[in-house]
This record gives C-alpha cells, sequence and structure tokens, in this order.
C-alpha cells in the first residue's frame, strides 16, 4: 500500500526553531544524510509558504526557500556561475511563481490552508555527481497544498523540494522546466489531487 503522509492543519506545531544568537546558520554548516520529516516540520514550511503566498511577502517566502549558501557549496565547480543562477533563475522564477499562485489562490476569494499532502515514498536520496550537484541532498516532488477557496476544495502542487540538514526547502515552486518564462502554477486542480508522481532530483 502505498504510503501517503496527509499533514494535517489543525493544532500543527512549529517545530522549526530558529539558530540561537550567535549560533550558526544551518545552510552553513555541512549537509548530512538525514531524511526529513514528512510531519509538522513540512507542515510548518509549507504553512509559511502558503502565509508568503495569501500576503505577497518575498520575506516570509525566502525562509522557506533554498538557501543560497547552501546552493553555491551544492553547485560550485559543476555549473558556471552558480551564484548568478541562484539570483536569475531559481530565485527570479520563485517570486514570478509566488504571484502566480497568490492569483489563483487568494485574489478575490477568502482562502485557508487545509492540509499539505505529501507521499513519503517519493522521497528519493540524489547521490554526489547527479543532477549537476556535488553534494547529496533528499528530494521530495509535488507535495500538494489543499485549500478551500471560498467554499470549495482545490489543491496545487509545489514542483519541488529538498533537503539541508534535514529540512525540507521548496527549489522549484511552479513546474520546472516550464515552456515559457513567465510565473506558472503546478498542477491546480479541483479538489485534493494526488501528490506525485515520482521523478526529478
Amino acid at each position: 500500500m502505498t504510503r501517503r503522509v496527509a499533514l494535517l492543519l489543525v493544532g500543527a506545531a512549529a517545530l522549526v526553531a530558529s539558530p540561537a544568537n550567535g549560533a550558526t546558520p544551518p545552510e552553513n554548516l555541512p549537509q548530512t544524510n538525514v531524511e526529513p520529516s514528512f510531519a509538522a516540520p513540512l507542515t510548518h514550511q509549507m504553512q509559511t509558504l502558503f502565509r508568503a503566498i495569501r500576503h505577497d511577502s518575498t520575506t516570509l517566502a525566502t525562509t522557506v526557500f533554498f538557501p543560497e549558501s547552501a546552493y553555491l557549496r551544492m553547485k560550485t565547480g559543476v555549473i558556471r556561475a552558480p551564484a548568478g543562477d541562484y539570483v536569475t533563475r531559481l530565485e527570479y522564477f520563485y517570486f514570478l511563481d509566488l504571484a502566480a499562485y497568490r492569483r489563483r489562490l487568494v485574489a478575490g476569494a477568502t482562502s485557508t490552508l487545509v492540509r499539505v499532502e505529501a507521499n513519503a515514498r517519493l522521497a528519493r536520496w540524489i547521490t554526489p555527481g547527479a543532477c549537476e550537484n556535488r553534494i547529496g541532498y533528499w528530494h521530495l516532488p509535488r507535495v500538494r497544498l489543499v485549500v478551500r477557496r471560498n467554499h470549495v476544495i482545490v489543491s496545487v502542487a509545489v514542483a519541488s523540494l529538498i533537503s539541508w540538514r534535514g529540512l525540507w526547502y521548496v527549489v522549484h515552486l511552479g513546474p520546472n522546466p516550464r515552456r515559457f518564462n513567465v510565473g506558472t502554477v503546478d498542477d491546480f486542480r479541483l479538489g485534493p489531487g494526488t501528490p506525485g508522481p515520482p521523478g526529478g532530483c
């Protein structure tokens, strides 16, 4: 039986703590191979993402986006100009997608995040050297945000989450690759939809 995880938001605790004063931020520490949780920490990240969408807040959105310093560690020596790639491709599309998700889910409506759905069986460890990365990480495709928009349940996919030190971060919100360089909502559906399919890195 497929191990499908439905992460209910009612009473979910925010278990992801900020670094203490003076502590080294996690993204500046070495990667680990710890598989991230599919429970409250993932729920917290996706709640924050939805708040960023609802309130059009790039500040909030940045807190759940894959950190630049970690990306540079993964890509330096593998791709050309990783810092430029982070800003002009990853971050650029992320912010375009945030606006597209807001228009689709929130604009002109009362919208509430009902739950997050993920299929833990789809998570894969991406080994060093694969997918133009010099450091390994966990990858989880197409987690779903299930939203009550006015009185209708709809859902969208978060295209790609990857890990750093045992926590999930968004690396692609909308689909990757895409046909056009515009903000794009991934797999909008009436109803909750289904997490996945597998694949990607």
